[in-house]
């Protein structure tokens, strides 16, 4: 199933982006020459951010115990989960066309807002930048660029449904977009949601699996890190 739907009920305001980042420890899930897997934690820069005072990120955490330690992909600062880092040039190389070819699999979890009708569906709405507001991203069928995700239902309570979503593309906030123009925004949401939706410690998406090929074997290899919500 694909909705077409622009949300017209997303704030006009989003709130000054405080960073403050938590302090705990590395979690590596996997190491050996050619590779990093680590869970990034909520509420952590992947990357130095542009501004000042927010230079503390996973790569600058992970290079003080790993000097060769290389970025090749990027989750939001609010999303924890699993995330990959090269130790070689060729590695990165290599993983890079991993995520650039779509060869690379990742499954989030996610808490969202209200009651989905179905089990699971399809969304096919491209995503461009909501310039007078960034950092949103919305859907924007004439200058967007494509955006997919698959989704299916996995538990739900009275006020909300837990979904796995699995990215077809890498769009920024792409999960974020979709599930808000399905109507159900993800829970903790402090930039896309309103009301008791936005109430959460955090924001409940983490990527809780990717798969992909081993730079140096070229086997197919899955890491996971349950969600911990």
């Amino acid at each position: 199933m694909t909705r077409r739907i622009v949300p017209d009920h997303a704030p006009s305001l989003i709130p000054d982006f405080s960073y403050d980042p938590p302090d705990v420890q590395l979690s590596v899930l996997h190491e050996d020459k050619q590779i990093l897997v680590v869970e990034k934690p909520a509420g952590l820069l992947s990357v130095p951010g542009k501004l000042e005072g927010r230079q503390d990120c996973l790569i600058t955490r992970l290079q003080a115990e790993y000097w060769d330690a290389l970025v090749v992909h990027r989750l939001d600062c609010d999303t924890s989960g699993v995330m990959i880092f090269a130790r070689t040039k060729q590695a990165q190389a290599f993983l890079g066309q991993e995520f650039e070819q779509r060869r690379a699999r990742k499954t989030y979890v996610a808490r969202v807002w209200g009651a989905m009708k179905d089990e699971s569906g399809h969304v096919d709405l491209p995503i461009g930048s909501d310039w007078p507001r960034r950092p949103r991203q919305m859907v924007d069928p004439e200058n967007g660029r494509p955006a997919r995700t698959d989704w299916e239902v996995v538990g739900r309570s009275e006020l909300e449904t837990r979904v796995q979503l699995h990215p077809l593309t890498g769009r920024s906030h792409q999960l974020r977009v979709h599930m808000l123009a399905l109507g159900h925004v993800i829970i903790g949401d402090q930039i896309y949601a309103t009301g008791p939706a936005r109430e959460a410690p955090r924001l409940m998406l983490h990527s809780e699996t990717l798969r992909l090929h081993h730079p140096a074997t070229q086997e197919l290899v899955t890491f996971v890190a349950p969600a911990p919500f």
